[in-house]
């Protein structure tokens, strides 16, 4: 199978990795943390100049026709500077939602907003009690009309105290954990009854608890067929999935990096410690384990568009469990070979670490995966 980058990929990738290397670097990254919302309103800018936020919409909604190839390859760059803008949140997730199930009109509307940086959206799904469970809604969405009248509680919502928008999953009908019953209602986010109370995580991303009493949508802003909107979560945190391995493949190589420099510098005893056997192994090990990452990368991004949600299933959780094993091994080994300097905020080898941990754990961790892996029967069915 060729993996080799289109002209157009490769043009892509160079643009993105100049915009890094020129606006990007760790200490640049501490001042981006400090805009008003945790990111740089300006590179978020400079991503819609460049046509990053278009680039997984079609040409028909304004969008450079861009796939999960795409996706990747921004993804694995942003990881690599440890880029905190919404581009999860607002391309990849809340897009990928108006891209499966919006109406043309609903496009029409939000895609060029979000194209142009003009707003921010966020994926109000998550809730306390639901662990990894995609199914389980209890937030509620009563006809009122021709609208709807939603209440409840999201939490860990990436990016939600950012937003302009929200795209929240609500229960019109059935129990919490039923497979039906879920619709997506556009809200926004500063609509009367939405309270929201953002935070950092470990990673230094930021997310929010949000709450809904008694917020009005009307029928204008219902994604899709309310009641089935199941498959399409499942399917656009596929995607995510797929984003997410890319996010630490980059994160990963460039931790890697920094160790063999590190190790190439540091002297004990006289020597650089790099000319001791044993790191040199070490070394080589979380090459090993970042390479293994990357196959499996690649492999969640071919599927990613797979329309068996079966077969996208089992190929995600097969990324998820080597995604989750490499991230724990290079990101010990980043900080363990670095001394105690690794433990400091003030080296990167540390940021990548929580960063890997913090993407292992979003949308089910390599245990969780591991064991939905088993229950499917493998990764090729028997």
């Amino acid at each position: 199978m060729d993996f080799d980058l289109s002209e157009e990929q490769r043009m892509l990738k160079d643009s993105v990795e100049r915009l890094v290397a020129d606006k990007y670097d760790f200490d640049q990254r501490k001042q981006h943390l400090k805009g008003e919302h945790g990111f740089s309103k300006e590179i978020w800018a400079q991503f819609a100049e460049l046509g990053l936020l278009a680039l997984p919409f079609s040409e028909a909604d304004g969008g450079f026709g861009g796939g999960a190839v795409e996706t990747m390859i921004v993804m694995e760059t942003l990881g690599r500077a440890l880029a905190v803008e919404p581009y999860l949140a607002t391309v990849v997730l809340s897009g990928g939602l108006l891209r499966h199930a919006a109406s043309a009109e609903q496009r029409a509307t939000y895609i060029p907003k979000i194209a142009g940086g003009e707003a921010i959206f966020a994926f109000a799904h998550g809730e306390r009690r639901a662990r990894y469970n995609l199914a389980h809604v209890e937030t509620k969405a009563k006809k009122d009309g021709d609208g709807w009248i939603i209440d409840g509680e999201k939490s860990l919502v990436l990016n939600g105290d950012a937003a302009d928008y929200l795209i929240v999953s609500a229960r019109i009908a059935g129990n919490a954990n039923d497979r039906d019953g879920i619709g997506l209602f556009i809200v926004d986010a500063r609509a009367p009854g939405v309270t929201r109370r953002g935070y950092w995580n470990q990673d230094a991303t930021r997310a929010a608890e949000i709450s809904f009493a008694g917020v009005k949508v009307d029928a204008a802003h219902v994604l899709g067929e309310p009641g089935k909107a199941l498959p399409v979560i499942e399917r656009v945190t596929d995607e995510a999935i797929a984003a997410l391995c890319a996010e630490a493949v980059g994160g990963m190589g460039a931790a890697h990096a920094d160790t063999v420099e590190y190790l190439k510098t540091r002297k004990q005893f006289g020597v650089t410690i790099g000319s001791f056997q044993s790191l040199q192994h070490r070394a080589v090990e979380m090459f090993v384990f970042i390479e293994q990452a990357r196959s499996i990368t690649y492999f969640a991004t071919m599927m990613a568009g797979e329309s068996n949600a079966a077969e996208r299933a089992r190929a995600m959780s097969a990324a998820k469990i080597q995604i989750g094993r490499s991230v724990r091994f290079v990101g010990q080994q980043s900080v363990q070979l670095h001394g105690g300097v690794g433990m400091t905020y003030e080296l990167k080898v540390g940021h990548y670490f929580k960063r890997g941990t913090c993407i292992d754990m979003l949308y089910g961790d390599a245990d969780h995966h591991l064991a939905k892996l088993a229950s499917m029967g493998g990764l090729i069915a028997a």
